[in-house]
């Protein structure tokens, strides 16, 4: 009997995005499932030169970058606009732009090299009609009215959510994707949120923040 064809990555991830999606509450259509494996492979190819997420196997892209992502989901209203600070490999965002046609998103980007993945990704998956990258660090640009913003791995993610927060006054929905220390610094800006557990982990979260909107940045403690 010969032995099973040994899986190619991107089947790997294929495989186990199927798998795992049920445990993470979200459904994945055949549609999705192709445009999210070519997004998987662009990651692999140009993960080498610029170091877009850490190194890990394809079912751990499927779980921990892909999967986790699309908890943002429900929290997208139809229509969104949403802001993405430090893009990176274009997660959370991707992924929700993939799973969702009615959404928009700027994707804020302080590498430029990193940014140049970003324009190409959007194009090759056909989203640059939804979504526009922008180089530099968000807090030195005026940001576009928008209904969400999402943030996963940004640099000084703790100590720049002040920042975050101010810079982003007018947005009601912030969604946080983190572990212990985004919570303590959430908790400590006196910020209503709730947290939503990340399946197959500990000690991940996705906090989602909801607040009232403001006519002025003074209206919440310390301008935020």
């Amino acid at each position: 009997m010969m032995a099973d064809r040994k899986l190619s990555p991107a089947d790997e991830f294929d495989k186990a995005l199927a798998h795992h999606a049920p445990s993470f509450g979200v459904e994945v259509s055949e549609e999705e499932r192709v445009r999210l494996r070519e997004y998987f492979s662009l990651v692999m190819a140009w993960n080498p030169r610029l170091h877009l997420v850490a190194p890990c196997p394809p079912e751990e892209f499927a779980t921990r970058h892909i999967l986790e992502s699309m908890l943002a989901l429900p929290f997208l209203h139809e229509g969104a606009g949403v802001l993405d600070v430090g893009s990176g490999a274009g997660l959370p965002i991707i992924p929700c732009l993939i799973a969702r046609a009615d959404i928009s998103a700027t994707l804020y980007e302080s590498s430029a090299k990193k940014t140049v993945f970003l324009s190409e990704a959007l194009r090759r998956l056909g989203l640059h009609e939804r979504a526009m990258v922008v180089a530099g660090r968000f807090e030195q640009t005026d940001p576009p009215e928008a209904d969400a913003l999402t943030c996963r791995a940004l640099e000084r993610f703790k100590e720049m959510l002040p920042e975050i927060f101010r810079w982003a006054g007018g947005v009601r929905t912030l969604l946080l994707f983190g572990g212990d220390s985004i919570r303590e610094e959430v908790e400590r800006l006196s910020l209503p949120f709730s947290a939503v557990r990340v399946p197959e982990t500990e000690r991940r979260f996705l906090f989602v923040v909801r607040r009232i909107p403001e006519t002025t940045k003074a209206k919440l403690p310390g301008g935020l």
